[in-house]
């Protein structure tokens, strides 16, 4: 059976559609951490120089080979050059997302959970000096509950994907992108007024914006330097074949280039404006060094509800806005990365729409309960005492997973696309392709550079250090 390759009706819908999946959970809990971490403004000028130029050599590398071959990430890659080897990236760029689907979908089901908390004022129940840790550790640990609320973000985002590229994700994408930079700008701008008991909302925009360069060392900045890097790729959402199937989905006739560099500040700006709605409040309430120990699902699910508890009734309001912010966020993100493993099955397997959705779903759902049993005591998913061959200790399966496609299979297939197209089917057949109608890369010779050199060498000292932890200095 054969299908018919759709395309997102214009430029507008295919840039709010990748901005969708490139600005998700990452930039909202991942990016705000690492800045507060790193040295605020240090962290920031490294990002934004990293950003236009290592971001964006993969970004439109992988825009570029899903227009130019009309394909999928599974299958894109051996159109554009065949050969076994090709082939295997291509395969290694589907399971990425495959991977990725489950976990993320478990995520997003307790960012659902907090956000219809926060509608409901069921939060309000939470009390204590270690309630919100005890209210997150005991959702999480429950034997079927996280599994409700994971299989109703998994069918969300399924319906979504179901109903195709122009009356799905890109009608999707056209209302929810909108208003989540609203939302976002609004927290923001709230933020900066915030009075707490460690200082104001001015005080953590200061600490967030401000390079610090206090005792900094070749050491430390390389560090800061693998950790915007990394950021990167939760970033713009490159190394997981989405970019290829959402740019196989462009037309000829619209302008790829500007395409891309709308999706890189649109990005940017969201990773920034996550931090400065974050950052302030935490610090406000918290102070700076609370901040830079809060990392990851803590910081959003933990640290930021006890800030909204200390701002009383305004802090419910405010509370139920972010999480919904999020929540979007969430969902624009786990649409693109469905969708990349649906149009992969649509173009090796010529499968009907509805059958790769029912079929992807179907082992999502599995996976993803097998993800949400990892926290539960007595599972058997449940493992203790766990450490991963990057010294990382205490992991569940989610850490498994995340492990094996961000850690492992995100650097290599990000790699072999250098390799692809700096050496295999040259620089010049993606050139000739972001420029078909006429329109000016103005990065070129940047470019060349990056995709040829740079780029595989940043690439390989991450794969080392966040596979296996080597230090190198970092």
């Amino acid at each position: 059976m054969t299908h018919k390759r759709h395309s997102f009706s214009g430029s507008v819908g295919f840039v709010l559609a990748a901005a969708g999946s490139a600005v998700g959970l990452g930039n909202i809990w991942r990016f705000p951490y690492l800045a507060a971490k790193d040295g605020g403004g240090l962290f920031l000028i490294v990002y934004l120089i990293l950003a236009i130029t290592f971001g964006y050599t993969l970004l439109i590398s992988e825009v570029s080979i899903g227009r130019l071959t009309k394909q999928s990430p599974l299958t894109a890659y051996n159109k554009a050059k065949p050969g076994k080897i090709w082939k295997g990236l291509g395969i290694l760029a589907c399971i990425v997302p495959f991977i990725i689907m489950p976990y993320y979908c478990a995520i997003g089901g307790w960012v659902l959970k907090y956000t219809t908390a926060y509608v409901s004022g069921g939060i309000t129940k939470v009390s204590g000096s270690k309630g919100f840790e005890n209210f997150f550790g005991s959702f999480i640990g429950h034997p079927w509950w996280p599994i409700v609320f994971t299989v109703i973000f998994i069918l969300a985002t399924s319906f979504v994907v179901y109903k195709g590229v122009n009356a799905g994700i890109e009608r999707m994408s056209k209302v929810l992108m909108p208003i989540l930079l609203v939302l976002i700008i609004g927290i923001a701008i709230f933020a900066l007024t915030i009075h707490g008991d460690e200082g104001t909302g001015i005080d953590g925009i200061k600490t967030y914006l401000i390079p610090n360069f206090k005792g900094l060392t070749v050491t430390k900045f390389m560090g800061v330097v693998s950790d915007a890097m990394g950021q990167l790729f939760y970033s713009i959402s490159v190394a997981m074949g989405i970019m290829i199937a959402y740019g196989s989905y462009l037309k000829d006739k619209d302008n790829l280039v500007s395409s891309v560099n709308k999706i890189e500040i649109f990005d940017t700006l969201v990773a920034f404006l996550a931090g400065a709605m974050i950052i302030p409040a935490v610090v406000a309430f918290m102070g700076p060094e609370k901040m830079q120990a809060t990392a990851g699902p803590s910081l959003m699910f933990n640290a930021l509800p006890e800030v909204f508890s200390e701002m009383g009734t305004p802090g419910l309001i405010v509370g139920a806005i972010f999480f919904v912010t999020v929540l979007f966020a969430a969902l624009t993100s786990s649409i693109s990365i469905l969708e990349a493993v649906v149009s992969s099955l649509m173009d090796k397997f010529k499968w009907s729409r509805k059958k790769a959705v029912v079929v992807e779903t179907a082992i999502a759902l599995l996976l993803g309960i097998v993800v949400c049993l990892g926290f539960v005591e007595g599972s058997p998913f449940n493992f203790k005492n766990l450490t991963l061959p990057n010294g990382s200790k205490g992991a569940q399966m989610l850490d498994i997973f995340d492990y094996v496609s961000n850690s492992i299979l995100m650097p290599i297939v990000a790699i072999g696309t250098c390799i692809f197209v700096g050496w295999v089917i040259k620089t010049k057949v993606i050139e000739d392709e972001a420029t078909r109608n006429g329109e000016k890369f103005g990065r070129r010779h940047m470019y060349r550079v990056m995709v040829k050199f740079i780029a595989p060498i940043l690439l390989a000292i991450l794969l080392l250090v966040s596979a296996f932890g080597i230090d190198f200095g970092v």
